[in-house]
């Protein structure tokens, strides 16, 4: 499925006018249903559309592991747009009132309100492993091997990505999407659905700010440290330092500003 389409615009150039074409990022809506009853309307950047569904069960505590889902099937098209229904395991019981996202969800936001933050904060305990750690120089390589995967970045310069890292540095997987929130749930469902979670032993790497919401998915992931090319928010670094997490904002080539639980890194 394609990740963008080309529109007709009228270019300004060194004073030069002349019709020409762009290439946008897509965006459309994807219904997300459970059992038949929709849950979520997100928009979302076409593709992958079986991960995202995954990573924001996983992500709304909805389900725990790959075997918790059923089959997950495509639907027909309805007045919304794509539609995808998520069949669970007969077992696998579902409190829809737990649900933190708005049935509609923008591709900017998908949280909002003390009573989510409350509700997440008692879904998910705080990361207990100590055990990662990652040299400083490793970590200053990820950006630019996550740049180079972006291929429709490349031609839109319209999507964010995130990207699970290994300590080595070894990237395992990537997303881009028009929503922040809902690359970082693919990502999460590649690994659910690959046999990866949890991921106690890896790195999330995202390409825009950290928000709050972004470290709650990774706290659904069980991700230790988190990444970003741009700042936190001031949420996002509370939120981090209550469970446990190291967060990194501005990580470039050579630079670093480490917000919570530094211990993760070496400096030697």
């Amino acid at each position: 499925m394609s990740q963008f389409i080309a529109e007709k615009i009228v270019r300004w150039e060194a004073g030069v006018v002349r019709n020409d074409t762009d290439e946008l990022a897509e965006e459309e809506p994807l219904e997300i249903r459970v059992r038949g009853r929709a849950i979520s309307v997100t928009m979302r950047t076409p593709g992958h559309d079986d991960e995202l569904a995954a990573g924001f069960l996983r992500t709304e505590g909805i389900i725990r592991q790959a075997s918790d889902i059923g089959k997950i099937e495509p639907c027909e098209r309805n007045e919304f747009g794509n539609v995808i229904n998520v069949q669970l395991a007969p077992e696998v019981p579902v409190d829809f009132s737990q649900l933190t996202r708005h049935v509609f969800a923008s591709s900017s936001c998908g949280l909002c309100g003390k009573a989510t933050i409350d509700s997440i904060r008692t879904r998910f305990p705080p990361i207990e492993n100590e055990s990662l750690k990652i040299r400083a120089a490793v970590l200053t390589t990820m950006p630019d091997e996550m740049r180079k995967a972006q291929s429709t970045f490349d031609r839109t310069g319209g999507l964010h990505a995130a990207a699970i890292f290994s300590p080595e540095g070894k990237l395992i997987v990537l997303r881009e999407d028009v929503g922040r929130h809902n690359a970082v749930d693919k990502v999460i469902g590649h690994a659910l659905m690959h046999g990866l979670m949890p991921l106690a032993e890896n790195v999330l790497l995202v390409s825009g700010r950290t928000s709050f919401e972004i470290i709650q998915k990774a706290l659904a992931g069980r991700i230790p440290l988190i990444a970003a090319i741009s700042a936190p928010s001031s949420l996002a670094v509370r939120f981090a330092a209550e469970n446990n997490q190291t967060l990194i904002g501005f990580l470039r080539s050579n630079r670093m500003n480490i917000y919570t639980a530094p211990e993760r890194v070496l400096f030697a």
